[in-house]
Parts: C-alpha cells; sequence; structure tokens
C-alpha cells in the first residue's frame, strides 16, 4: 500500500460505547483473513483518560479486529518528547487512572487536583458540604510546601470548581497554592493542555462539553482576574500539527515492521469534526514539504459532530465560514483549513472511496 489512515474514534467509530454499525463493516474490509491490517492504520484520538493498550483493548473488543496499543495515539502521547517536564512536580488535571497515565508518560512526580485538596484543604470552598469541619490553623496550612512549576492538563475533569479554583491558585501563586496572589508574576508557570475539543459526540442527541469548554473557562477566568491571557507552553491533540507528525512516525513505523518497501504518499484523515479533524488535517497538510509523507487528505463523516441536516449540505469548495468557530483561541480561524476533501456518510463510505481513489483491491 501507498497509503494510510489516521481514523479518529468517537462520532467516527463509536457513540460513547456503542459501536457505530458501519464501523465493524469498514474494518472487515482493512484485514485480511489472518486479521492483519492490509494497510497502515492509526486512531487518532483527542480522549485521554485512560492507557493506550485500554483503548487498543476497547477497539479490538468493538470493532472485531485485533488492535494493539503502537497504533493508537491519545491526546497525550506527545507528552512523552516534553522530558524536561519528567523529573518535576507536576500538577494534573483530568480524570481516569491520571498517575498511572502520567508515569506512562514519564513523568516522575504527578500530583493530581485531589491530592493537592487534600494537602491544602482550605483551598476548595465553593460546595460547603465539602469543607473541613475544623478549622485548619494557619501553622498546619504552612507546613505541608507544595511547589508545582508546571499544570498539565490532561482532559476534562469532574468538579470543574474544584479544578478550576486550584489550577487558578497554582498559576496566581508561581506554584505555591496556599499563598497571596501575585499576578506581577507574568507569564505564569507552563501550562501543558491535551485535547482542544470544544464538544464530542457520545450517546446523546446533542454534543457533549469536552475539554475544549473547560480550557475556555480558565483562560477566562484567568483573564478576568488579572486582565492578561492564560498562556500555553505546549497544546496537543488535534488539530495541533505536533499531534498529526506523531501520528505519520506511527504510521511509517507499522510499515517498516510489515517490511512494506512502498513508500506511504497519502494518508486519509477520517473524522466527524470540521474544527479539530479536518482543520488538523488541512494544517498539517500546509506543513508536509518536510515529511515523508507526501499528502494528507481529509475525509469527513456524518455519524458524530458534524450533521449535514444540522449545518446544511458541506462538501469540497464549501465553507463553513457562517458557522461559529469551535476551533481553539490560539488556532487562527482560516475557511481554507475547515474545508474538508471529501464528505461521505460514515467510516465504511470512507474506507470505500479511498480504496477507489487509490485503486486498491483487497
Amino acid at each position: 500500500p501507498s497509503f494510510g489512515f489516521l481514523f479518529d474514534i468517537d462520532g467516527v467509530l463509536v457513540r460513547g460505547k456503542t459501536p457505530i454499525p458501519a464501523a465493524r463493516t469498514a474494518f472487515q474490509k482493512l484485514v485480511n483473513s489472518q486479521g492483519q491490517f492490509l494497510v497502515p492504520v492509526v486512531f487518532v484520538t483527542n480522549a485521554g483518560n485512560c492507557l493506550r493498550q485500554k483503548k487498543a483493548d476497547q477497539l479490538s473488543h468493538l470493532l472485531g479486529v485485533p488492535i494493539s496499543q503502537d497504533q493508537v495515539m491519545m491526546s497525550h502521547s506527545p507528552l512523552r518528547m516534553f522530558k524536561r517536564y519528567h523529573e518535576k512536580c507536576v500538577l494534573v488535571s483530568g480524570q481516569g487512572p491520571l498517575l498511572d497515565i502520567a508515569q506512562d508518560l514519564g513523568f516522575c512526580q504527578p500530583i493530581t487536583i485531589d491530592t493537592l485538596r487534600e494537602k491544602r484543604p482550605l483551598l476548595d470552598a465553593v460546595d460547603h458540604d465539602r469543607r473541613p469541619n475544623v478549622l485548619v490553623s494557619g501553622d498546619f496550612f504552612l507546613s505541608v510546601p507544595v511547589l508545582l512549576p508546571a499544570v498539565v492538563l490532561f482532559g476534562e475533569p469532574v468538579r470543574w470548581e474544584t479544578s478550576l479554583q486550584l489550577i487558578i491558585d497554582v498559576l496566581l501563586t508561581s506554584g505555591y497554592p496556599g499563598n497571596p496572589y501575585e499576578q506581577e508574576n507574568y507569564p505564569h508557570i507552563p501550562v501543558l493542555a491535551c485535547n482542544m475539543d470544544l464538544m464530542w459526540v457520545a450517546e446523546a442527541q446533542s454534543p457533549r462539553f469536552g475539554h475544549g469548554t473547560f480550557m475556555v473557562c480558565l483562560e477566562n477566568i484567568y483573564k478576568k482576574i488579572t486582565g492578561k491571557e492564560l498562556k500555553y507552553e505546549a497544546l496537543m491533540g488535534k488539530p495541533s500539527r505536533l499531534t498529526y507528525q506523531y501520528a505519520e512516525h506511527l504510521i511509517r513505523a507499522q510499515a517498516l515492521q510489515r517490511s512494506w518497501d512502498h513508500p506511504i504518499h497519502t494518508l486519509y484523515a477520517v473524522g466527524d469534526n470540521v474544527m479539530t479533524d479536518v482543520y488538523g488535517a488541512n494544517l498539517w497538510q500546509k506543513e508536509l514539504a518536510g515529511a515523508a509523507a507526501a499528502r494528507c487528505r481529509s475525509v469527513l463523516v456524518c455519524t458524530g459532530v458534524y450533521s449535514p441536516h444540522g449545518q446544511g449540505t458541506l462538501g469540497p469548495g464549501d465553507s463553513v465560514t457562517h458557522s461559529a468557530f469551535h476551533g481553539h483561541r490560539d488556532f487562527g480561524f482560516d475557511p481554507g483549513l475547515v474545508e474538508p476533501d471529501h464528505v461521505v456518510p460514515d467510516v465504511d463510505a470512507a474506507v470505500d472511496l479511498v480504496f477507489q481513489l487509490e485503486n486498491f483491491a483487497p
């Protein structure tokens, strides 16, 4: 094969925990009778609440084909490259097995929001029922030193008010939550964020809040308090270039492992979200001059965030400039970057289309 697939998961293969029927049909076309993939495939998800192996096991069960963790890229996967933070005591926000995820990525001293809340019990004051029953003395408050020189946002947390409060505390005290705010320390300590999706699709009829929505809250609270913009040391997950570069590396590694000598010329990014999947693929296409793959093509499906009934029929050459920009604030809106190369009903139709375009007969 001279091409490969980058598959989004939510809204393309599943809705919540329910498989989209077209997904199993599509993947039977992508493997041989022994269950080996006929073309290189990487699953590029903005989810970040589990380890790669668990996601691979879930996909294997849902799709009925064996999938390895080397084919899975979570939104946080590029954090492996940020080694200068791995030895530091960083605050991590999100849900799922956060400590396991952070340690798997190389972080040696991660501290969760819940742990920080235990160390600084007076900081979480929104929920009256969770306030300490016994007033904690100031001496005790200062006797538990916590220096957090960086914040890592893995994904949307469960208690947003607690996470928003404690992250703001860390940012406005230069990593010493519990101290008085020091707004003159700007820029603040580094923030690394994964998954900028404003919304995602599960079993509900309408899209649900994603980590991007939590980030909008955090950014606006910080600006409201300080009058300054919250800055990110790094943004990863689609549509960042870093994510697509890493995914392309995984595609090439698969081809090498299978001894496929033909170079991979084209990558097809199949997704359901114009502002992440399409935007990211098109943005990366502009940067592909120095990459091994010659081009990246976006294929938009109608089983997730994008709905032709809700937004009108969108095809090559069409524009969504009439819609609100759901991308992250730091990614400027360019009408050309949200125009998909192809629009198809579902992932099965996407596989058929690519096989036709590539004259590929399994």
